[in-house]
């Protein structure tokens, strides 16, 4: 049961490495709030160590994330801030010598935010500026910060929260091709050591790298489609100075649709596919996010 758990725990806290972001680059108004809700399905199988005595392991996981962001000027630079306040219901499944295993969980999951700076591309614009800029190539920078203030019990190896801090740092191109629009993207996580772990042991991840691409197209304000992919490598965790064989070296594909709503209204439409997993979720995401915007 103990190895099953290890399984689907990494099941449950590895979503968020998975996650597809199109356009986090792209450039907007200064003074731009935005305010939203993100609905998420994603579910599947679990990979294990295949010495493990595990068959037939899967997750799924229900989440509603509440977000708002604002765009500013950062000494000259076009800069925003983003705070995710995710809340998830998940439920683990798993066969250990032919006995059936569950566990459910629901409760908040560790809130993060975002800060990004464009260090190449268009300055900080007015909405009224901004409306007659001419597409431009965008470097730009983010630093995510996960704090370890969801649902955490030392007594459960499931569990919603960390009880450890996260740091993703990334830097992001975005080159524009008439209506086209590609990207690529390059991070690397970052983990502090849990040190209340399942039974007071202490649990250490090492540096998970990320690569995403993006190819985009641009219908109109608001109204676009892009094919994604994100590939992420390395997160191998020790447990009491005992190296687990959890290495990920795993792929994903996705396609995510925007649609206008009205004006200052859109609908953001994603679905993804685990197209390579070593050890890890192989998971199907769906999802759905509204979002408001006004200055």
């Amino acid at each position: 049961m103990l190895r099953l758990l290890l399984g689907l725990t990494l099941a449950v806290r590895s979503v968020r490495a998975q996650q597809l972001e199109p356009r986090a680059y792209a450039p907007a108004p200064v003074g731009l709030n935005l305010v939203g809700v993100a609905a998420v399905y994603s579910g599947g199988g679990v990979l294990t160590d295949p010495s493990l005595p595990v068959q037939n392991a899967s997750a799924r996981v229900y989440s509603v994330a509440p977000f708002y962001g604002r765009t500013f000027d950062l000494l000259g630079r076009l800069a925003s801030v983003t705070l995710t306040l995710p809340y998830a219901w998940a439920t683990a499944h798993g066969e250990v010598q032919e006995q059936h295993r569950t566990a459910d969980r629901s409760g908040l999951v560790d809130p993060y935010l975002r800060l990004a700076v464009n260090l190449i591309g268009l300055p900080p614009l007015a909405p009224a500026t901004f409306r007659t800029r001419r597409p431009q190539t965008t470097l730009g920078t983010s630093l995510t910060i996960v704090a370890p203030f969801g649902q955490y019990d030392a007594s459960r190896l499931i569990t919603l929260g960390t009880h450890r801090w996260a740091f993703r740092a990334e830097l992001g191109l975005s080159q524009p091709v008439g209506r086209w629009l590609i990207e690529l993207d390059t991070a690397a996580w970052f983990f502090t050591t849990n040190d209340d772990f399942y039974g007071g042991q202490v649990r250490r991840q090492d540096v998970l790298a990320a690569f995403q691409g993006h190819l985009i197209y641009n219908f109109g304000p608001q109204f676009w489609a892009a094919l994604d992919f994100t590939f992420y490598e390395g997160g191998s965790t020790t447990v009491d100075e005992q190296p687990k064989n959890d290495r990920q070296a795993n792929a994903r594909v996705g396609l995510t649709l925007s649609l206008p709503v009205t004006s200052a209204q859109s609908l953001r439409l994603i679905g993804a596919q685990g197209a390579l997993t070593r050890v890890g979720s192989n998971f199907t995401t769906l999802g759905l996010a509204w979002s408001f915007l006004w200055f």
